[in-house]
């Protein structure tokens, strides 16, 4: 597992012990990444079930202005922290080891892009996406890039929320969700 391209270009970052985390793919994340290449540059990224961080830390090295981290596994978050000092970007991240949906309810804060990738056999994809719509945490011309299952449907959404275009890998399925402005379709 890799930094694909920008300033952290070709580190190597460190990888989970066990099962319990399902990092993404190097194929489907440089293909992620090529869908939202210019939606980064100065942006607030926050990356839910961050696992090891590789999808907040790309964005940081593609010019992301600040990440925040959500996991609710101590591992998971010590993981996270260790590969943001490989990177160098303590200055521009924040890890927050708590329940993704407890950090939408209190988060405070909006960002332009969200990562979302929740463990497929749960139904935590919709339940975030419905709290990330109802606390309205997503700025205007924000997108959430949601991984899950190739037989996952992503649920729809209210205004001015709406699921857009989806993008298949295999067993995998990337869905690029945005707020009212957006231009990725």
């Amino acid at each position: 597992m890799r930094i694909i391209s920008g300033t952290a270009r070709g580190r190597k970052l460190k990888e989970p012990q066990g099962l319990d985390t399902r990092p993404t793919t190097d194929k489907v994340k440089e293909s992620l990444f090529n869908i939202i290449q210019f939606e980064l540059e100065g942006r607030r990224v926050l990356d839910l079930f961050a696992g090891t961080g590789q999808l907040g830390l790309e964005a940081l090295s593609r010019g992301a202005e600040h990440c925040t981290f959500v996991d609710r596994r101590q591992e998971a978050a010590a993981l996270v922290r260790e590969n943001i000092g490989l990177c160098r970007f303590e200055d521009r991240a924040q890890v927050v080891q708590e329940e993704a949906q407890w950090f939408l309810r209190s988060c405070g804060e909006r960002f332009d892009v969200i990562f979302l990738d929740p463990p497929y056999q749960t139904d935590l994809l919709a339940q975030c996406l419905e709290k990330i719509a109802r606390f309205d945490i997503l700025r205007e011309h924000g997108i959430i890039v949601c991984e899950s299952g190739a037989d996952q449907s992503v649920p729809a959404l209210t205004s001015p929320y709406e699921a857009g275009r989806e993008y298949r890998y295999g067993q995998i399925k990337l869905t690029v969700c945005r707020r009212a402005g957006s231009v990725i379709r």
